[in-house]
């Protein structure tokens, strides 16, 4: 496999730099190694997982969720990551279902359903 540095690799996946940094301090992702010179090598493997990583987070999974998945993942636990994914949707589900309660309330009202809901 072909390495690539972490400039590379948060270009490919469309993020900042910082961000890359920030999931590795967080424990979501670890470079594949490291030159002589301390520079981070990144192979297609961690460019696939950050952007199992942002595509998570863009369905609304927070970044612990992601976290867990990836070790649902990594322990092959299918059932536990399909469970994970339903209450997920069951979550975005009731959130629209309470939103669409109320269409002509503003904005700010909605919002504060939306965190209603999502606390519970």
């Amino acid at each position: 496999m072909k390495a690539m540095r972490i400039g590379t690799l948060a270009k490919r996946a469309g993020v900042r730099i910082d961000t890359v940094r920030y999931y590795e301090r967080s424990g979501l992702l670890k470079p594949r190694g490291r030159l002589a010179s301390g520079y981070r090598q990144y192979t297609e493997l961690e460019l696939a997982r950050l952007g199992f990583i942002r595509r998570a987070q863009a369905l609304g999974f927070s970044l612990h969720e992601a976290s867990d998945l990836l070790a649902l993942s990594a322990q092959r636990d299918v059932g536990r990551v399909r469970r994970s994914a339903q209450a997920k949707l069951a979550d975005v589900q009731a959130r629209i279902a309470a939103l669409t309660v109320c269409p002509h309330s503003s904005p700010a009202a909605r919002d504060t359903v939306a965190r209603k809901t999502a606390r519970s």
